[in-house]
């Protein structure tokens, strides 16, 4: 086993340390290239999928640093007192690729990958290494609690087919939103494991609250009626003056966010049309090699999530969901985490989106009622995360030393709560050996009944799309 981490960290440890915008660019114009893609052509789109991924990062980072001290201010105000910080994902991810775990499970992944398309599990490349770290986290978590390496590696594997089942489940939910059925990109992203629970969700919304749909607006539709007031610049506005009210910021602040929230908003959506420019050449590459020697099987390339970053509705969540999750903070029982870095929540409505295909009320509801799990996640995994930080060195510096510290929207709730009871059961107590069975039946059965309910509605996709051709 040694040997095999010794080897994954010879492999692909010097390229990860590049970072993730580096790594994809490597990663991209390589597989295009093996392709049969002429090298250059193939050098293209792997910067062009860097310059993306630079540029989702910075607006982020913009629209995250710039609303945080409002957001911070209206926790000053309520008197909010929770003693786990929330840091963001960076922290995290550092801490995860600072383990050589990760880099075995990277190589495990990929040869899982490899298996799954030649025995026709799947039909999606995933090309997005550099996120192998939230399931490596979950695994290191297990770990953490108690669980064996192998057990741990069992659970990457469970994890990781059933992500790469759901990147071709969401295929034709990403067509339909990007107006565009010859796209090759889906992903594999963990923060569409959150499908399925936001599907049984989104059943019981269709008992219980369907009438709120007569309110729902489509931001494109809206901007065809009434012009700039329905565009990603004034919605961007709008949104920026919510969080200066709400943070009791001043004219000039109202007037930055405000302005701020439209630039980002706007740019979210240029940049995720680069996406679909970078991975032409890799899309040529394989629908060549497809027609060559698959017998024109269409493959599908798994990126990181941003590539749907262009549509506003998951902005407008976002951003309202924001101030919901510092109020359910106040009030959650068994909450202990301050949200602040995580609170532009990145890993929880991209899977909004996808299920509910964009109605922003349901997408807000929904959101509202699964920010609990978030938030209980968070909680449980601070002991594992702070522990590790200061091993590794990688403690964020402008925080008490003796804070505990954690992500209030991190991808993969479900995963983490899983990774908790299964490193508990290795202990052999009866009471945390029935959580981790019956949470891993129950994810396993959730995910399967996911899975015909978008089996089914790909069908009417399908027949939708028939029907205008003809």
């Amino acid at each position: 086993m040694q040997t095999i981490i010794h080897f994954a960290n010879v492999v692909f440890k010097p390229i990860i340390d590049l970072g993730a915008a580096p790594v994809m660019l490597i990663v991209l114009t390589l597989i295009a290239w093996a392709l049969g893609v002429k090298f250059f052509r193939a050098l293209e789109g792997g910067i062009r999928l860097a310059i993306a991924l630079t540029g989702i990062s910075a607006i982020i980072n913009i629209l995250t640093t710039t609303y945080q001290p409002a957001l911070a201010a209206f926790v000053k105000s309520t008197g909010i007192q929770l003693s786990i910080t929330d840091v963001g994902w960076a922290p995290l991810a550092t801490i995860t690729w600072g383990s050589p775990y990760t880099l075995f499970f990277l190589l495990l992944m990929v040869l899982l990958n490899v298996g799954m398309l030649f025995l026709k599990w799947t039909n999606t490349l995933d090309v997005d290494i550099f996120d192998i770290w939230h399931i490596s986290f979950t695994a290191l978590m297990a770990i953490y609690f108690g669980a064996n390496f192998w057990v741990a590696t069992l659970l990457v594997l469970l994890i990781g087919a059933l992500k790469i089942v759901n990147s071709d489940l969401m295929k034709p939910t990403f067509n339909d939103l990007l107006g565009n059925q010859d796209n090759p990109m889906t992903t594999t992203h963990l923060n569409y494991m959150m499908n399925p629970v936001i599907m049984v969700l989104n059943k019981i919304y269709d008992l219980l609250f369907r009438w709120l749909d007569r309110f729902d607006f489509d931001s494109a539709k809206l901007n065809e009626k009434i012009g700039f007031w329905g565009s990603n610049f004034a919605i961007g506005c709008y949104l920026g003056i919510f969080i200066g009210l709400v943070g009791q910021q001043g004219v000039e602040s109202i007037f930055t966010l405000s302005f701020t929230g439209g630039v980002c908003l706007q740019l979210f959506s240029l940049i995720g049309s680069w996406f679909i420019k970078a991975v032409e050449p890799l899309s040529q590459g394989v629908t060549d090699l497809a027609n060559k020697h698959l017998k024109g099987r269409k493959l599908n390339i798994g990126l990181d999530w941003p590539f749907i970053a262009g549509r506003s509705e998951m902005w407008a969540a976002a951003n309202v969901l924001a101030p919901i999750l510092l109020l359910e903070s106040l009030v959650l029982p068994g909450n202990h985490i301050l949200p602040l870095g995580g609170i532009i929540a990145m890993g929880v409505t991209p899977a909004l989106l996808v299920v509910t295909r964009g109605r922003i009320i349901r997408m807000i509801v929904i959101g509202a009622v699964e920010l609990p799990i978030f938030l209980w996640a968070g909680t449980l995994s601070a002991p594992f995360i702070t522990s590790v930080a200061k091993q590794v060195g990688a403690f964020p510096s402008g925080v008490k030393s003796g804070t505990m510290i954690a992500e209030s929207t991190k991808e993969g709730p479900i995963e983490q709560f899983l990774a908790y009871a299964v490193g508990k059961s290795s202990t052999g107590e009866i009471k945390f050996v029935l959580y981790a069975v019956i949470g891993l039946a129950a994810y396993c059965l959730v995910f399967w009944w996911y899975a015909r309910q978008m089996k089914k509605r790909n069908a009417i996709y399908a027949k939708e799309l028939a029907d205008n051709e003809n």
